[in-house]
């Protein structure tokens, strides 16, 4: 059948007529009438119960995600907050209220600076945080408080926690401000606590008990206060360890809080375990390094009340002489205390050999005094103790040098060190030719990188003979000049800087004597050759340095003549004039070249200013240098030559690398137009 044949045919003459009719009745299929408040009858063969009669099992609860949190939820609105409260804004969204006037509260300082620094809001603030995250870290900083509280000693503290205010934001608000939450914290410190009894166990049964005592600061009534504890406790301990007491044992300390007394009960359980002195130093290797080496180096005598600082000094004085890879130093009980007499403690070392043997070199380059190769071979313990053996040598374009050196580290005294050095040596310079052979003997005291001590010291004895003849004139050499020099120099040094090598702050003053005999051409003089060096320094910002020297120096009793030309004064190069060439500036013979003087004048003056490169460890570093030197004794200053210029400083693990270009101010015609130096650590 088709669609159409369902359609009348009175329809389709005249649809209108048709549909004014409305349906046929008496249709067969019509649909009977539904009466909606009868029920409807059951479908044949349907056996569907009716809902009121279906019994249905009871639901079971589902068990929560233990890994499942939920947030804090707080709507925004207005503040719950204390209006006469004395408030510190931390963020744009944090602010900390503090209403309780009496009594004040006397940790405000440091406790807003401390929640500052640990507030899980200020950590995490951005600007696209929700309320939900918002809430869960006010949840977190409101525990912060109330643990913060506690340490300063407020106990029965309280933490009004709100949320509010709004912040100018980029739609949804009125005039297209949104809203944005600010939370608040009110803190109510309530009273402070005090401390109640104070337990230091044992610490009656020392010797010397209030002494001790009186170094842990804390007594009954004294505000509660857990950063205090910690303090005091380390300076008990420390006071037990500077005072003999050299197995002393501290547990950890335990505070019980009474609420109705509002004091809390100290208990830190002290064990002096005996008072002692230091007995004698042994070694697990007496061969390499012996017990009574290691007492020449010690900076206690036996007998001495023992001091930790003294044991851990031994340790690191072990450590500086270079010959171990690892050193222990462990007391250890000989005599036992017997009454109020202390006992005795050997201090036991045990030492690992370290590599001996060292193979060095360096290449060098000077624009002013050309190439440079250096090589060294040394063992530094072929002689047990601490004497080493030394074998060096130089070839350069103006100097070329064979040399042989034995030092003994530690000799008869703490960093005190004989040295005995022979070399012989040519220097072809622009100031004179030389040929040396020398023997040099050495006593001294002086500084180390890891000792810098605030008075050094040196004295010794000098041969020399050298072959000497001023420069070429014209092509043609000179006459050769033969000096036998015997001299004993001596060096005495005050140091108050803050380092070594980078020196910020204090001065230092030396001071350089040497009498010398020399003979020459069957003629025999005296002289004195001496040198004052002082320098001085000041920081003048976090960024900022200022240094500055002076040098003077002088050769009275005997003519300029008599004096061998490399015994002279001169000036220049990188630790003297920068911009002039190395010992370039003085006297100068016929044809301009320098001769040396009797007395030498230098001042310098540079500022170290610190750049953000490399995380500060470049600095920029302009300069201006002077000097003069003279054919007479005291300086005449009738020609002073001045160089400026500026240095780069790159800041390392042990000491700044310096590079400074410097130019000639006043130069002479043969001077450079430029000099560049290069070294390690700061020019003076």
């Amino acid at each position: 059948m088709q669609l159409e044949d369902l359609i009348p045919d009175s329809a389709v003459e005249n649809p209108d007529a048709w549909a004014d009719e409305g349906a046929e009745t008496g249709v067969e299929d019509a649909a009977p009438a539904v009466d909606p408040d009868t029920p409807i009858d059951p479908l044949p063969g349907e056996t569907i119960a009716w809902p009121d009669e279906i019994e249905l099992p009871p639901l079971e609860p589902l068990a929560p995600e233990e890994d499942i949190e939920f947030a804090d939820l707080e709507i925004a609105g207005p503040q719950v907050a204390f209006s006469e409260a004395d408030t510190r804004q931390i963020t744009d969204e944090l602010v900390l209220g503090f209403p309780q006037q009496e009594p004040p509260f006397s940790a405000d300082g440091d406790f807003v600076e401390r929640f500052a620094a640990l507030s899980t809001i200020r950590e995490l603030d951005t600007d696209e945080d929700n309320l939900a995250q918002l809430g869960a870290r006010a949840r977190e900083d409101e525990e912060l408080l109330v643990e913060l509280l506690r340490v300063y000693g407020y106990y029965d503290g309280q933490v009004v926690r709100s949320i509010g205010g709004t912040e100018p934001g980029t739609e949804g608000g009125a005039g297209g401000v949104a809203a944005r939450p600010v939370v608040r914290f009110d803190v109510i410190p309530g009273e402070r606590y005090t401390f109640g009894t104070i337990d230091l166990g044992n610490l009656a049964s020392a010797p010397d008990a209030e002494v001790l005592r009186d170094s842990f600061e804390i007594r009954p009534g004294d505000p509660l206060d857990s950063d205090r504890i910690v303090a005091e406790q380390a300076d008990l301990d420390r006071m037990l360890g500077e005072t003999g007491y050299v197995f002393a044992a501290l547990d950890a300390p335990e505070l019980l809080i009474d609420h109705d007394r509002i004091e809390g009960d100290l208990t830190l359980s002290v064990e002096p375990n005996g008072k002692y002195v230091f007995g004698e130093i042994t070694s697990n290797d007496p061969e390499f390094l012996s017990g009574p080496h290691f007492a020449t180096i010690a900076r206690f005598e036996p007998g001495d009340i023992y001091q930790r600082t003294l044991e851990f000094d031994l340790r690191r004085a072990i450590t500086a002489t270079g010959l171990v890879s690892s050193v222990t130093v462990t007391p250890r009980e000989v005599v036992p205390p017997v009454g109020g007499e202390p006992g005795t403690v050997a201090m036991d070392v045990e030492i690992e050999r370290a590599e001996l043997r060292t193979i060095a070199g360096a290449i060098g380059y000077g624009s002013e005094e050309g190439i440079r190769v250096q090589a060294s071979w040394e063992h530094r313990n072929l002689f047990p103790p601490e004497g080493s053996l030394r074998l060096r040598g130089i070839v350069g374009t103006q100097e070329q040098l064979a040399g042989i050196t034995f030092r003994k580290n530690n000799f008869g005294g703490r960093d005190r060190v004989l040295t005995v050095d022979g070399f012989a040596t040519t220097i072809d310079s622009p100031a004179f030719d030389a040929r040396t052979v020398s023997l040099v003997a050495t006593y001294e005291q002086l500084s180390t990188l890891l000792f810098q001590k605030p008075v050094s010291w040196s004295g010794g004895i000098e041969l020399v003979a050298t072959d000497e003849r001023p420069p070429v004139v014209d092509g043609i050499a000179q006459p050769r000049e033969t000096f036998f020099v015997a001299a004993l120099p001596g060096f005495a040094q005050v140091d108050t800087s803050d380092d070594l090598l980078d020196p910020t702050r204090g001065f230092r003053l030396s001071a350089r004597l040497s009498p010398e005999v020399s003979r020459s051409n069957r003629t025999q003089d005296f002289y004195l050759r001496a040198r004052i060096d002082g320098s001085h320094y000041q920081q003048v910002s976090d960024r900022v340095v200022l240094a500055g020297r002076v040098a003077v120096g002088s050769i009275p009793g005997a003519p300029l003549g008599a004096i061998a030309p490399s015994r002279r004064y001169y000036a220049g190069g990188g630790g003297s004039v920068r911009g002039y060439g190395f010992r370039e500036i003085g006297p100068v013979n016929i044809v301009g070249e320098p001769s040396g003087g009797r007395s030498l004048v230098e001042v310098a003056a540079e500022a170290r200013i610190r750049t953000g490169l490399f995380d500060g460890a470049v600095s920029v570093v302009p300069f201006i240098d002077a000097g003069s030197v003279s054919p007479s004794v005291t300086p005449d200053f009738d020609e002073i030559k001045v160089g400026a210029g500026i240095g780069v400083r790159y800041t390392t693990g042990f000491g700044p690398i310096r590079v400074d270009v410097g130019v000639p101010i006043n130069p002479d015609p043969d001077d450079s137009p430029v000099a560049v130096y290069v070294s390690l650590g700061q020019a003076f």
